[in-house]
């Protein structure tokens, strides 16, 4: 296939890139209003009735502040899964261009496009190689952004925290948490809402490079 045939095949990224953008933003709203309440939560301290979840299959009646902190947990929650499928939606229709302008020369196979997320130790470092596969696609005489390192260092603070983004507690337990020991959790969201900001700014990067790279 000619040059013009490779670049007419290519499928358009700014409408998923916008959508990525959109989802990123609810998430750090989501984010950073989780970290506000989990200080808040700190400031309050921890009721006389001790911690929500009492043990044995006990819970004591949630305070205002707890109750509202389920439905800020929940929202992050949501806007987290709205962001993976975005993102991913994204980052598939980048790869596959990417594959037409490298002439097949990539890395990394489209099934690691998913199964770098969730395949352990791989995801260490494969979804940072996809994104690397569609850099140099796009720009293959320019060096990595330094926004996927930052957004990828942030995103493994996150992951790898025990209190972000994989933590295996319940809302209550996170919320006892708060309330002996906020700093790791704050950590965390810090993290979550970084990594959000620099996704949006690589993805309007790669994107830009991408549609440069077919307009030439």
């Amino acid at each position: 296939m000619n040059d013009d045939g490779k670049t007419s095949a290519l499928q358009p990224l700014t409408g998923a890139a916008r959508c990525v953008t959109v989802a990123l933003a609810l998430a750090g709203v989501a984010w950073t209003a989780r970290g506000v309440w989990q200080i808040r939560l700190a400031v309050a301290g921890q009721p006389l009735s001790g911690p929500p979840d009492q043990g044995g299959g006990q819970h004591r009646p949630l305070t205002a502040l707890e109750d509202a902190y389920h439905l800020v947990s929940r929202a992050g929650d949501v806007t987290t899964v709205l962001c993976a499928v975005a993102f991913l939606a994204w980052l598939s229709r980048a790869r596959d261009n990417a594959l037409l302008l490298s002439g097949g020369r990539l890395n990394y196979s489209s099934p690691w496009v998913y199964l770098g997320w969730i395949v352990p130790l791989a995801n260490l470092w494969v979804p940072r190689g996809v994104v690397a596969d569609v850099h140099r696609a796009g720009a293959p005489d320019a060096r990595l952004p330094r926004v996927v390192t930052v957004w990828w260092v942030l995103w493994l603070v996150g992951l790898v925290s025990g209190v972000g983004l994989m933590y295996a507690d319940t809302t209550d337990e996170v919320i006892a948490r708060a309330y002996s020991g906020v700093a790791p959790l704050l950590v965390a969201d810090v993290a979550i809402v970084g990594a959000a900001v620099a996704c949006a700014f690589m993805v309007r990067a790669l994107t830009d490079a991408q549609e440069e790279r077919a307009r030439s």
